[in-house]
């Protein structure tokens, strides 16, 4: 049995289940307290963009879209996200039998991850899975749809044209979900950051892909990109649930990183 154990427990996000348990209730808290328009929270989605820094930076950030996402009750989940510490040729699909999280064990669909790499001239590189963008997602799932299967895709030099079909095939099964892991502009100060990230945040409310090229800085922006292709074929309506940066939670406004999440509806 091949398991895709933990890489980043420990650090990106707390490696015992308590303590991810009181991350998450505190998250909730708050967003409660906050919301303006309590209905979102019963609204469901398929396919989401979330961030994947450390949970103290963007878990609040995340959480909104996972909660909505474990709406949709779907039965599997592929998780997408940019390869941050290998290179990687195309895109690499995990053929794994069970992924780890503190939260228990996440059975992976191994069934749809072969079909995956057949179907769309795919390979698995395992290397290329000890990645962050991705593992810090999985806690959520477990969390959120404790019963679904998933599966990791970690792209490298891959296209967004290539990619958004494997987007529109997987969500033309209710069954399944997507979620696309990208954080936004990194190391600026907090004006030029925001100046950036809010070119990322408009081509995804307009579902306009060419307008990430005028200066969106998201490290998954190929992800971002496929998605929003795949989400205009589809018809799904974009909306973006929270952007914040790192100074929200460090104080520090002097060297930033962008988070935002969004939400893709169907009519």
């Amino acid at each position: 049995m091949k398991i895709r154990e933990t890489a980043v427990a420990g650090q990106f996000y707390p490696a015992s289940a308590e303590e991810i348990e009181a991350m998450f209730a505190h998250f909730n808290k708050v967003l409660e307290e906050n919301i303006k328009d309590p209905k979102l929270l019963q609204m469901k989605t398929r396919a989401v963009i979330v961030p994947h820094a450390g949970y103290v930076y963007s878990g609040f950030t995340a959480n909104i879209a996972h909660r909505l996402l474990g709406n949709s009750r779907v039965k599997r989940v592929v998780v997408i996200g940019p390869s941050h510490r290998v290179y990687v040729s195309g895109t690499s699909v995990g053929q794994y039998d069970l992924y780890e999280t503190p939260l228990g064990d996440l059975p992976v669909d191994r069934v749809l991850a072969d079909e995956i790499i057949q179907k769309f001239g795919m390979s698995f590189i395992p290397d290329a899975h000890h990645e962050h963008s991705t593992e810090v997602q999985m806690p959520f799932i477990k969390k959120y749809l404790p019963d679904a299967r998933v599966v990791e895709m970690v792209y490298g030099d891959e296209s967004p044209i290539r990619l958004a079909p494997v987007i529109e095939w997987l969500l033309a099964d209710p069954a399944t979900g997507v979620v696309i892991s990208t954080d936004l502009s990194h190391y600026y100060d907090i004006e030029k950051a925001k100046r950036l990230d809010s070119i990322c945040l408009d081509a995804v409310s307009k579902l306009d892909p060419a307008e990430l090229h005028r200066g969106c800085e998201a490290c998954g922006k190929i992800g971002v990109e496929a998605m929003l292709i795949a989400a205009r074929n589809l018809g799904l309506e974009p909306m973006l649930l929270d952007y914040r940066t790192s100074a929200d939670a460090s104080g520090d406004t002097s060297q930033v990183v962008g988070y935002m999440s969004a939400a893709f509806m169907e009519d």
